[in-house]
């Protein structure tokens, strides 16, 4: 079954975001995959941002415990090496062994193949629907456009 998808495009930047997804504002997206599993990725913004992947890594073994906003890992961009965070405390599961091999699926398919890692928790509350971080992503991109023109 096809998942919906929200269209987006603000200034030179245009995705379509899934609508089954839960966002971050920190541009992460998660999805219930059973239970209490959730896969856990990038959004395009993030990916954009970041620049071409080039390498990723975690530090985290499967089967460990994580804190909400404990850095589990990190990918290197050519504009970027970023942290990879957890979104909620649980456990790490798996990261994606696709990317071991494909680290361009970051890119080509943020909310597809390109997932970066999995984990078992509950998230808390305060997560984003679709229409929530098209917000996030509006007051965003609204910063960044006010930067560039702001003369000072």
């Amino acid at each position: 079954m096809p998942t919906e998808e929200v269209p987006y495009k603000r200034s030179r930047f245009s995705t379509r975001l899934p609508a089954d997804r839960s966002y971050t504002e920190g541009h992460y997206w998660f999805r219930r995959e059973e239970g209490d599993l959730w896969r856990i990725g990038f959004t395009k913004f993030a990916v954009r941002m970041l620049g071409e992947a080039v390498e990723l890594g975690f530090e985290t073994k499967p089967g460990a415990p994580i804190e909400k906003g404990q850095t589990v890992g990190w990918i290197e961009g050519f504009k970027a090496v970023s942290d990879v965070y957890a979104p909620f405390s649980g456990t790490f599961e798996a990261s994606n062994p696709a990317l071991d091999t494909e680290i361009r699926l970051v890119q080509t398919e943020p909310y597809g193949r390109g997932w970066l890692y999995s984990a078992r928790g509950t998230p808390e509350a305060g997560l984003l629907d679709v229409q929530g971080y098209v917000a996030v992503l509006d007051a965003t991109i609204d910063k960044m456009l006010g930067q560039r023109h702001d003369p000072h």
